[in-house]
């Protein structure tokens, strides 16, 4: 590839860019213009290393990279998983740790034992129908929601919800609990198929660098 290429990255929005950036510092990667919390530009440039970011919301940022708008993304597992692109996964990087799980009230245990038809709410359509339908085998009705996913199953729109938990605290206040564990989150890297071919070298040294980094976190 040209020397001059920059190569581009894809942040999901808030606390994963910060943390992202944050580990990118400790490896000699800043982007001093993303800390300006005043500026109203879309693109972030390191000249220097010749890599440029820019934020979006995390279910663009598969999209993206898969279209190649982006070489790079860092986004959570669920949105991986429930967008279905065609990237490359490459790295775990250990932050954002959370749950996806079944959440419902107890009275919801015996329908997921028996396998009984249900309707299940969800954010992630996608997730719950590969988990009910592949994994469980059992016939479900899955309704796409884009907000309080807690509330469905207490009004009586659906029996049970499939959510993201990190501490579960808004399901006790409002008298559900986790049924099931889906699978465990956290933030990874994507990469585009066609980038990792073209920009392998640079690709490559990037992940062993942050790699090393991780591995340094995982031993203190």
């Amino acid at each position: 590839m040209e020397e001059n290429r920059y190569l581009t990255f894809a942040l999901g929005k808030g606390r994963l860019a910060k943390k992202t950036l944050a580990l990118f510092e400790k490896i000699g990667i800043t982007c001093e213009e993303m800390k300006d919390t005043d500026t109203r530009k879309l693109i972030f440039v390191n000249e220097e290393e010749k890599m440029r970011f820019f934020l979006a919301k995390g279910p663009d940022v598969p999209t993206y990279v898969e279209y190649g708008a982006a070489d790079i993304g860092i986004v959570g597992e669920d949105t991986i998983l429930e967008e279905k692109r065609k990237i490359f996964e490459v790295l775990d990087l250990g932050f954002g740790k959370c749950r996806m799980c079944v959440c419902g009230p107890q009275k919801a245990v015996g329908l997921l034992q028996k396998r009984e038809w249900m309707r299940v709410a969800s954010k992630y359509p996608n997730i719950a129908k590969d988990y009910f339908y592949n994994k469980r085998h059992q016939t479900v009705e899955i309704i796409k929601l884009n907000g309080s996913i807690e509330l469905a199953p207490i009004v009586g729109l659906s029996e049970v919800i499939v959510d993201i938990v990190e501490t579960g605290s808004t399901l006790r206040e409002n008298g559900l609990e986790v049924l099931e564990e889906v699978c465990p989150l956290s933030a990874r890297m994507v990469v585009n198929p066609v980038s990792m071919k073209m920009e392998n070298e640079r690709i490559t040294r990037l992940i062993a660098l942050l790699k090393q980094e991780l591995s340094k976190d995982s031993t203190v």
